[in-house]
Formats: structure tokens, C-alpha cells, sequence
């Protein structure tokens, strides 16, 4: 978790955002929703929102009083108590890559269809870094396992494999309370995850103005069992939203504060995110550009959202439209993360691994990313003032022409400097083999995966989980 230690950028004016705000309460009003559930329309109407077919048309009013029941921040809480994150205020929660389909094959320059052996070596390097927070959800999608218990396994193995944050199945109701219910396995009993959230759950939106089914099924499961959800809208300018950037936060955010809506009432103060996971699209290809500074603009105006509302916010990340772990993935991925960060955006998912806009996912780029956190980290931290640090006893000791390499203060303070997992800063010997970031990455993430240990698991909460998932498996194949 990144901690800041100042405020957060703005990038719009005081009546901009209000611009902004006024536009996503007009389209409310004027073109409402699309929400696919009949039980979610009633709930909707019940509250005073009108209903035409499929269409919810909501009351500035209803969504205002709605908005200011969901909490400022909260609470997610791991198995390890200690790796618990507080969402919100002035710190960024790190999740890593989310939904890849692919793994790119560095060895072998291609990409392929993610595994289960994927998911689990990502977890485990999610496990070993220090600045992840979250484990589980979909860091990639294992196409070798059934549909019907590919969650379930996908959650098994982030509880084995790490003790930190956890997120749950947003694909329907089924899967959604499945996860409820192994997370009861690991928290003793579901009444316990109510007090203490322990499950976190991403529910997009179907830009432009619509909710699928299953996510809008999925979501009422958790609200109504006081489980955190993590809205976003997915527009993509020019095709699934207006082309302009702020014709885009603005259909987004009516999405995003529609589900908001739902979610308070059916159960007042469900911890909520304002999130984004939206895109300019390059009109001359037709792709995304995810690494763009448009982009990054608009998850920045998320982030300043998110205060205007006093709601946690999501957006940015590691993103990049570069092929491969090279040089545009890295400045594409820094600019992106660390614009997020100052920016004030409070849980991030996608922060390491992903190539191809959000569709591969890379190990190397994975070590690199977790290089450019620990580096943006580091920066985010407050720079000691003290008498001390400011040396000036030890200055003057010296005075000009004197050095420092042996003073006593030298050795206090020397290791305070962060030390790279994998950045070189060693000269050029002639002779001497040069080894891009890239392979440095590669030989880590092998080097890791080789000695990583698991945290230690109840063997009564293990043998439960196994037989849930076994007994899922047996239900699928009859």
C-alpha cells in the first residue's frame, strides 16, 4: 500500500467538476439505465426511481442521499490481520492484473492461453512482493479449468498461496455466494465476514448505460452481506461513449453512481468504490490506448470524483499497449501508476503484469512493475526534517573540500536508501555481459517462483476448502 503524505492533484477547476457533476445528473434523469435484473429495477423503483421496460431513470435527489450513506473509507480485512488495508483517505491499495486471457511466453516471443499454473505462479509472486495488498480475483484467466468451479479454485488458491486481501466472483449469483461462503471457511463463518469485509468484488459496467445480469446478481449478494464493491465503468471514447473526454467521465460517472444507488439500498452503507477502468480509443485502428495520456487524464478526474462524492475511488495502474516487457511498456506503465498515485486514486487494480492493453499478462513485466510500485513508493513517502537529517553539526564538521564516506552519521543513515530488486546501477565493464531489464526480470521471477514458501494455513480451514471445491467439481460433472 502507498501512503501519501500530501494532497492530491486536481485536474479540473472547482465549476468544472460541478459541470461534470450536473451532466451525469441530467443523463440520469433524461436517459436513465438499463438494468437487467427485474429484482433490481423493483428495488429501484420501490425508492422512488422511475421505470420504462428495462430502463431505470433516477432522481438527482435519490441519488444524492443514496451516495452519502455509502462510508468514506473501510476496513478489507486479510487472514493475516497484519496485511489488512484500510480503503480510502491518502493511500493507494494494490491489486495486481485482472481478466488476461493470454500469458506472453518471453523464451518463446508469443503469447498463449493462460493456465491454472499461470494463476497460481502469479499469486505466489503477489505473495512474495511487499507492495501488492490484494490476492485472488482473475489475475488471469485459466482456460484449462471448467467454467462452473474455475472461481472457486481461483480463490482456493489465493487463500493457500498468500494471506493478504481477497476478491470474489462477480460472475452471477451462484459463484458470488459460493465465494461467500469459502471465505466463512477462512474468517470462521460467514456472520464473521459480515462484521469484518473480507471480500472485495469488481462490478463493471456495459457502457454505454447498462448492467449485465450476472454482475448486477453477483453485486446484490454482496451488498446485501456487507461485502465491499468496486464499480467501474469500462467506455472506451468514440464507441461506447462520446468521443470527448469529458462527455466520457460524464456518461461513467452516471453509470458508476447508478450501481452506487443500488447497492445502498439494498443494504445503507455497503462500502463502495468509484472506479474506472475506461480508455480513448486510437479511431485509427480501432484499439485502445490505455497507455495514453488521455487516459491517464481521465482516471485522474475519477480520483478527484471520488473526494467531490466522498467515495474511495479506482482507476490506473501498470497499463500499457506495448507487446512486450520493453521500453514503451515501462514509460507507458510509470506515467500511468504514478499520475494515479498523485492523483489520489485509492485502490488500483492492474498494477503489475499487464502487456496488449488489458488483455496478456507478462511475468517479466510483473518483476518491473513491481520495481516501478516499489520506486513510486518510495517517492510517495515523506522526506525527514529533523535535526538530524539536516546534518548541519556534521556539515560543518567537515567543511569544504571534506567528504563523508566514513562519518558516523554516513553509517546511521546509509541503509535508509530503497535497494532495487532488479534496476541496475553498476558500470560498464568492458568485457562484461550486458543483460537488459527484461532477463534480469525473467531470472528473478524464476528465482522467486523456485524458493517461494506459503504463508501458514490452518490445516482444518485447508481440508475444508478442498472439500468444497471438491464437492463443486462433483456437482459440475453430473
Amino acid at each position: 500500500m502507498i501512503k501519501r503524505e500530501f494532497q492530491a492533484l486536481n485536474l479540473l477547476k472547482e465549476d468544472e467538476l460541478y459541470q461534470i457533476h450536473h451532466g451525469a445528473m441530467a443523463a440520469l434523469e433524461g436517459d436513465g439505465v438499463e438494468f437487467f435484473s427485474r429484482e433490481a429495477r423493483d428495488v429501484l423503483q420501490k425508492a422512488g426511481a422511475k421505470v420504462r421496460g428495462e430502463n431505470v431513470f433516477l432522481p438527482r435527489e435519490l441519488v444524492m442521499e443514496m451516495v452519502a450513506q455509502a462510508p468514506s473509507e473501510f476496513e478489507l480485512h486479510a487472514r493475516n490481520p497484519e496485511n489488512s488495508v484500510k480503503v480510502g483517505g491518502y493511500s493507494t491499495v494494490h491489486a495486481p492484473g485482472y481478466g488476461s486471457p493470454y500469458v506472453m511466453d518471453y523464451e518463446q516471443n508469443e503469447r498463449r492461453s493462460a493456465t491454472f499454473k499461470d494463476y497460481t505462479a502469479f499469486t505466489k509472486l503477489n505473495g512474495y512482493s511487499k507492495n501488492f495488498d490484494v490476492a485472488g480475483g482473475v489475475i488471469v484467466e485459466p482456460n484449462d479449468l471448467p467454467d462452473n468451479t474455475r472461481h472457486a479454485k481461483m480463490f482456493e488458491a489465493a487463500v493457500k498461496h498468500t494471506d493478504k486481501c481477497l476478491m470474489g466472483s462477480s460472475m452471477g449469483e451462484k459463484k458470488a455466494q459460493e465465494c461467500l461462503e469459502m471465505a466463512g471457511i477462512v474468517f470462521g463463518g460467514i456472520e464473521n465476514v459480515r462484521k469484518k469485509p473480507a471480500l472485495i468484488s469488481l462490478i463493471n459496467t456495459n457502457s454505454p448505460l447498462q448492467f449485465d445480469p450476472r454482475m448486477l446478481e453477483a453485486m446484490m449478494v454482496y451488498a446485501r452481506n456487507n461485502q465491499p464493491v468496486l464499480f467501474s465503468a469500462l467506455a472506451m471514447t468514440g464507441t461506447t461513449s462520446p468521443v470527448t473526454l469529458a462527455g466520457a467521465v460524464v456518461q461513467q460517472t452516471a453509470e458508476i453512481l447508478s450501481g452506487i444507488v443500488l447497492a445502498q439500498l439494498i443494504n445503507p452503507g455497503t462500502p463502495v468504490v468509484f472506479g474506472s477502468a475506461s480508455s480513448v480509443v486510437d479511431l485509427r485502428t480501432g484499439d485502445l490506448a490505455i497507455g495514453s495520456p488521455e487516459s491517464v487524464k481521465m482516471f485522474s478526474v475519477i480520483a478527484q470524483l471520488g473526494r467531490f462524492y466522498g467515495l474511495p475511488s479506482r482507476g490506473g495502474g501498470s497499463l500499457t499497449d506495448s507487446l512486450l516487457p520493453d521500453a514503451q511498456s515501462g514509460y507507458e506503465s510509470m506515467m500511468v501508476l504514478l499520475s494515479s498515485v498523485l492523483s489520489g486514486i485509492n485502490f488500483m487494480l492492474h498494477s503489475a503484469g499487464l502487456l496488449e492493453n488489458y488483455m496478456t499478462m507478462s511475468y517479466e513485466k510483473f518483476i518491473i512493475d513491481d520495481e516501478i510500485l516499489g520506486m513510486v513508493g518510495e517517492y510517495a513517502r515523506p522526506m525527514p526534517v529533523d535535526q538530524d537529517t539536516l546534518a548541519v553539526d556534521t556539515i560543518i564538521k567537515h567543511g569544504s573540500g571534506g567528504h563523508y564516506i566514513a562519518d558516523e552519521h554516513t553509517f546511521r543513515h546509509m541503509k535508509e536508501m530503497r535497494i532495487p530488486i532488479i534496476s541496475n546501477r553498476e558500470r560498464f565493464a568492458a568485457g562484461g555481459e550486458l543483460i537488459d531489464t527484461a532477463q534480469r526480470a525473467h531470472e528473478y521471477y524464476k528465482a522467486v517462483l523456485r524458493d517461494y514458501q506459503d504463508p501458514p494455513l490452518d490445516q482444518k480451514i485447508e481440508e475444508e476448502l478442498n472439500q468444497y471445491t471438491a464437492k463443486l467439481e462433483k456437482e459440475g460433472n453430473q
